[in-house]
């Protein structure tokens, strides 16, 4: 499973290239019988969901990052349509922005959104390798390049001060820049060492500065502190507790908890700030909400999770617990 999602990212840079080119306590039971029943195992419970394929207000085509702001207003990446869709927290369609092209405001295959502590939404705008960004309602202010050594930029994240972090999938590089677009580090290299990547894909930074990386081909979720240095990491290949098939997006709460999309084993996993897994997730059937290929995932107020639902074209809303 491995193999096909990394071959389908691999088609969609290819595409993307040949474009460019043309998140009471309650009593003691008195009954003996309910008071040693092991409690229900934790879990993502499904909420709600919207969206379908197709180019009109609300569908999309490839909905590969999400974003949510401080009104629990969602922004999604909605790749291969060019564009970036706004909707409430009930998921009505609100507005759009965008379109193909690399003038001011087009945009070219979005793989990643954010907002910054200002609630400006910015887009990581990857064919033409350059971030944009826009006022909460699609109003074009300024851009900056990326730069010309990124192979793909796979997401992008924003901490409070207003430092952007994005990802190369294919260099294995994050590269830091300042609120102004001034390149202030950059870190990683190919391989399976500390610090070293193997497709890094999602990226998300905590309220203390540490920057979180999926470290996709290596099935492992990396920390560093917000100037590049290794932390930790967490995570090995596999389908149990704690393991991963190719991660995605990952988001953090503000109690630092981590939500992980575990795109191969189509659902999300929450872990404590240390790593340990807390509890997984994949919809739910008897509503036909299963999880299938998902890419980006943001925590939002209210402990909400949204997932980018990408292989059913639509959001899914899940609470923890």
């Amino acid at each position: 499973m491995k193999t096909l999602n990394a071959s389908m990212l691999t088609v969609l840079i290819l595409n993307a290239i040949l474009v460019s080119g043309c998140n009471k306590a309650g009593s003691i039971p008195t009954d003996p019988m309910i008071s040693t029943m092991a409690p229900p195992p934790a879990s993502f419970v499904y909420s709600s969901q919207w969206g379908s394929a197709g180019t009109g207000n609300g569908q999309f085509n490839g909905a590969w990052g999400i974003a949510v702001d401080t009104k629990r207003n969602i922004y999604v990446a909605d790749g291969l349509n060019n564009r970036i869709q706004k909707f409430d927290s009930t998921g009505t369609y609100l507005t759009q922005w965008g379109g193909y092209g690399s003038g001011n405001g087009q945009i070219s295959n979005p793989m990643g959104v954010a907002v910054d502590s200002s609630g400006n939404v910015l887009v990581l705008d990857s064919v033409n390798k350059r971030v944009e960004k826009f006022t909460n309602l699609g109003v074009y202010l300024n851009q900056w390049p990326i730069g010309s050594s990124f192979g793909f930029a796979a997401a992008i994240a924003v901490d409070s001060t207003g430092n952007v972090f994005v990802s190369d999938f294919v260099n294995n590089f994050v590269k830091k820049y300042d609120s102004a677009g001034n390149p202030a580090a950059q870190w990683g290299a190919s391989g399976s060492g500390n610090g070293q990547f193997n497709h890094p894909i999602g990226v998300a930074v905590d309220k203390t500065g540490n920057v979180f990386i999926t470290d996709a081909g290596n099935n492992r979720v990396q920390k560093f502190d917000g100037s590049g240095g290794y932390l930790s990491q967490f995570g090995t290949a596999g389908s149990g507790d704690g393991q991963f098939n190719w991660p995605y997006g990952v988001s953090v709460d503000t109690l630092n908890q981590i939500y992980v999309v575990d795109e191969g084993n189509n659902r999300i996993q929450k872990f404590k700030a240390d790593g340990t897994f807390l509890l997984k997730g994949n919809g739910s059937s008897a509503t036909n909400s299963l999880l299938f290929q998902p890419t980006g995932i943001m925590v939002g107020p209210m402990g909400k999770v949204y997932v980018a639902d990408s292989g059913h074209n639509r959001i899914e809303v899940f609470q923890a617990q």
